[in-house]
């Protein structure tokens, strides 16, 4: 995001004072101090703009779900804003002054910036859930400096799914791309300019034009190519994104498309403001985005840039100058600093959480801080005299010192949590060595056919395993198995008897939610000596339709299908498979969509039943609104449930596949255990002790273990139905 400080108010009194109100064009007026003829007020209001479509989309993400269109609109900016500062010191004096340009950037970008850092680190110690620890700490020292971009894109992090173990400074990867931005872009001009000079006959504008107008294509191309096989990765690499920079900077490097006509102003003005909020409102997580996509906002940009016209007060230059959107402008970066630790914070904090009313206050507490972030961080160390007077080197200085105050915090916290991490992850281990009695899915309810007589164990009555604060870390091992994203490789692991002639051959498919279970398939494969092969895929479930949005995603899915079917028919049939997947639990009962999804997975796995290969799957367990253990941690569980209805929905596809193919005669076993998540009203998140969810709707890793003698039995069962076929 580019935060070019704005001029002080009495000099931005001079430049209006000045300003032809026609063109926009800033000249002296007689007797008055010349004013600066870079400063467009407008573009606060454009700030406003962006820094909002951001926040509400993070605040309410199902009521705005393109803001994050926001980041790309102050990506523009900043190319406007920092090609026309350095274009004309280029042409002021031929030369670019490096050291002074990054210290600029530095006083004004790093106090605040540091001070969320360290507050950030402060609450991964003192209010973040353990669970947390590591990914927090590792990204804030990421964003320290200035890599999180890339840290985000090396761990292929989706930033448009939902936040559920979203870290404190995720949003800090548009601050570090932009920073790296201000690093490459002198350089590129100053060798355009060189050029220009030895080799253009002197025409240095023209070289910078050529540099930024080349750069921008191929940018582009490289974002829509690179958006269409690996978007996660797209969203955040740099070179994705810098034709947005470039197509501010073209607009400062031709100053003469500015329109003199006031109507042609508004056009483009207030025309661009309804593209950007009209891609802010109808775009979302399942747009490909940036690619082509990212276009349209651009260019909705690039026309409000240009409508400086303010002669009237209905002019779209002097709308967008008006103080009250001007002052969200000047809080812009702090306000986008500080709004996302908050979101990820308040569901952690007793008694607060995020309903509708605390959100509407925290909403508007954001804009305070940001305020006073403004007034006594930013304004006060950007104008620092002790630094502004001294050379270069004494901002370097303090943003090494700086950055080393944020190390040392960090270090500080890892010094005093790690201990208590590992302290609760060896409780963990201990404890699944060996199961309590009546601990978990042992307490009854249904063993996933028929109910079972309930248990209970007086040592659990007042225990959760894991804790809710180390819950978000209970998550199955060898991630290494399971393809994520834009990849459709078929990645294959095999467990247990892995020799060429093992029998019995047990495969397990489906999505995450199949994934969590695999930890306790592996346990049994040791045991009992079955060939254990995995083909797992997140959000890919074994069916057949298609998957919604036609992304990069909803294409790898459906190439990792065409691989597994591939595979599946080049080898001996398996003698059982095991099968999960999430449920959309919003689905009607008697639409269309869900008849869709269960003839999907129908078709799927027709062609394994015809061969005699037994299925063995499962009723999906529930969903969560929130992750349960932000309840868990400030509220006893019997406060923490989860309306029946809500959870479990009006239908699961898969089961509804189960129960037609089993109807038809085919070797389908489902289980369900839905009457041991829930009874007739409410789910619970703590059944027997033992905490069930690590988020939304994904089960820990213990009480995964607590299933295996119920998934044991069923798939000896179908073992042995198959060996005497």
């Amino acid at each position: 995001m580019d935060m070019t400080p704005p001029p002080s108010r009495r000099s931005l009194r001079r430049s209006q004072a000045a300003s032809d109100p026609a063109s926009g064009d800033v000249r002296a007026a007689a007797g008055a101090t010349p004013a600066p003829t870079h400063f467009l007020p407008h573009l606060q209001g454009l700030r406003a703009i962006a820094v909002l479509l951001v926040v509400v989309y993070h605040f309410w993400p199902g009521r705005l779900q393109g803001g994050y269109i926001g980041v790309d609109v102050f990506f523009v900016i900043s190319g406007f804003l920092i090609t026309g500062q350095l274009a004309r010191e280029l042409e002021r004096s031929g030369r670019i002054g490096l050291p002074g340009f990054y210290a600029k950037r530095v006083r004004r970008l790093l106090p605040a910036a540091v001070t969320v850092l360290i507050f950030s680190a402060l609450a991964t110690l003192f209010i973040l859930p353990l669970s947390s620890l590591g990914e927090n700490l590792r990204e804030i020292l990421a964003s320290t400096f200035y890599v999180e971009n890339w840290a985000l894109a090396a761990n292929s992090v989706d930033y448009l799914a939902a936040a559920n173990e979203a870290t404190l400074v995720q949003h800090y990867w548009s601050l570090s791309l932009e920073e790296q931005f201000y690093l490459i872009w002198p350089l590129l001009l100053l060798g355009a300019s060189w050029l220009g000079v030895k080799y253009w006959s002197g025409k240095r504008w023209n070289a910078l034009l050529a540099l930024v107008v080349t750069v921008s294509i191929l940018s582009l191309a490289f974002s829509i190519i690179y958006t269409q096989t690996n978007a996660a990765q797209a969203y955040f690499v740099t070179f994705t994104r810098m034709w947005e920079f470039g197509a501010g900077a073209i607009l400062a490097l031709l100053p003469r498309l500015r329109p003199t006509k006031a109507w042609l102003s508004n056009l483009l003005g207030y025309g661009g403001i309804a593209v950007v909020l009209g891609c802010g409102y109808f775009y979302d997580k399942a747009t490909p985005f940036p690619g082509y996509a990212a276009v349209l906002p651009v260019l909705g940009t690039m026309a409000i840039i240009l409508a400086s016209h303010r002669a009237h007060w209905y002019d779209a230059g002097r709308v967008l100058s008006f103080r009250p959107v001007s002052f969200i402008g000047d809080i812009s970066y702090s306000l986008y600093l500080w709004h996302w630790p908050l979101i990820i914070i308040a569901p952690f904090v007793p008694g607060w959480g995020l309903s509708t009313i605390n959100r509407l206050v925290l909403f508007v507490l954001c804009f305070v801080i940001a305020w006073l972030t403004k007034k006594f961080i930013e304004d006060p160390t950007r104008s620092f005299t002790p630094l502004v007077r001294r050379k270069p080197r004494a901002t370097f200085a303090v943003m090494v010192a700086g950055m080393a105050v944020v190390s040392l915090v960090v270090g500080v916290t890892s010094v005093i949590q790690q201990p208590k991490y590992d302290a609760a992850a060896a409780e963990l281990r201990s404890t699944l060595e060996t199961l309590p009695d009546c601990f978990g899915a042992a307490s009854g309810g249904t063993d996933g056919l028929a109910p079972i007589e309930a248990c209970s164990n007086p040592a659990l009555a007042d225990q959760i395993i894991p804790s809710p604060g180390f819950g978000n870390a209970d998550r199955p091992q060898h991630a290494d198995c399971l393809v994520t994203l834009n990849d459709s490789t078929l990645t294959s692991c095999e467990f247990g008897d892995t020799t060429s002639d093992a029998a019995p051959r047990v495969a397990i498919i489906g999505d995450s939610h199949a994934y969590s279970l695999l930890d306790p398939l592996i346990q049994l494969a040791e045991t009992k000596g079955w060939h254990l092969t995995t083909y797992l895929k997140g959000a890919c479930p074994w069916s057949t339709t298609p998957i919604a949005g036609g992304d990069a995603f909803s294409a790898s899915c459906a190439d990792w299908r065409a691989n597994l079917d591939s595979e599946l028919a080049s080898v001996q049939p398996y003698d059982a498979i095991f099968t999960a997947a999430l449920a959309d639990h919003t689905l009607d009962a008697d639409g269309s969509a869900a008849a869709a999804e269960t003839a999907g997975f129908v078709e799927a796995w027709t062609p394994q039943l015809t061969q005699g290969v037994p299925v063995v799957t499962l009723v999906d367990n529930p969903s969560w609104e929130t992750d349960p253990n932000k309840c868990l941690r400030i509220s006893d569980a019997a406060s923490c449930t989860e309306p029946r209805k809500d959870g479990l929905g009006e239908v699961d596809p898969l089961a509804s596949a189960a129960r037609q193919l089993k109807d038809g005669g085919s070797d389908v076993t489902l289980l369900d255990f839905s009457d041991m998540y829930c009874d007739a009203e409410d789910c619970f998140p703590v059944i027997g002790g033992a905490n069930v969810y690590r988020d939304q709707d994904h089960l820990t890793r213990t009480f995964a273990f607590t299933l295996a003698p119920f998934i044991e039995s069923a798939i000896d069962a179908a073992l042995a139905r198959s060996t005497t076929r």
